[in-house]
């Protein structure tokens, strides 16, 4: 399994990020890229502890072991999987400075290694330990990448 931490699969994602222009058109879904772009900015912002999101502790508690627990299984993520509401984009980002923070947010994993993660605890699948972190933010980059074709 590739790693988000490891400085040549972090630098393959911010290639592929880098392959993307404004007018890349989604595979499958309703985002834009500019929305994909902000995004997965926020899954991130999530692990480094500056996006707090409030948990439904209904849906954690029956749900969140068992969604993590098929999450990090090695197949990637399938197409149309359900986002917290928090985390949809409705607005039309400005392409160039989404793009840019994201590929600033990716790339500290590679220089900061497991000190950027700030958050040990997921608002939906709870307790995370840094491997965990590390398997859920590569393949959530790498299914929306290959969203927009790249």
């Amino acid at each position: 399994m590739k790693s988000i931490f490891n400085p040549t699969d972090n630098h393959e994602i911010i290639d592929r990020i880098n392959q993307l222009s404004p007018i890349t058109l989604s595979q499958w879904g309703k985002m834009t890229v500019s929305q994909m772009l902000l995004h997965c900015q926020q899954i991130i912002k999530v692990a480094h502890g500056t996006l707090e999101l409030k948990p439904n502790k209904f849906l954690v508690f029956f749900f969140g072991k068992s969604a993590k627990k098929k999450l990090l299984e090695p197949q990637p993520f399938g197409k149309g999987m359900p986002t917290a509401k928090e985390l949809k984009v409705t607005h039309e980002p400005d392409f160039e400075t989404s793009k840019a923070e994201l590929i600033r947010l990716v790339e500290t994993f590679s220089k900061e290694g497991h000190d950027c993660i700030k958050n040990m605890k997921h608002p939906f699948f709870g307790e995370m330990t840094f491997e965990e972190w590390d398997i859920l933010q590569y393949k959530h980059l790498d299914h929306h990448l290959k969203q927009f074709g790249v």
